[in-house]
């Protein structure tokens, strides 16, 4: 018997044990968000792209209420 079980009565659950993802699912994610980011910001024109950055900016670091 466990020294907590003996303390407190009671019997311990236990935890449920860790799940693993599949590596060839991540592979696939992975890869995929790679390509992504780059394609869109190569269809993206410059003035986009900083409006999109200074929206970012302001959502992280602008004042908070």
């Amino acid at each position: 018997m466990r020294v907590v079980e003996t303390a407190t009565g009671a019997p311990l659950v236990p935890k449920p044990k860790k799940r693993y993802k599949n590596p060839h699912a991540v592979a696939l994610g992975r890869k995929g968000g790679k390509v992504g980011g780059a394609a869109r910001a190569a269809n993206l024109s410059p003035e986009q792209r900083s409006s999109i950055a200074q929206a970012a900016a302001k959502a992280r670091w602008g004042k908070k209420s």
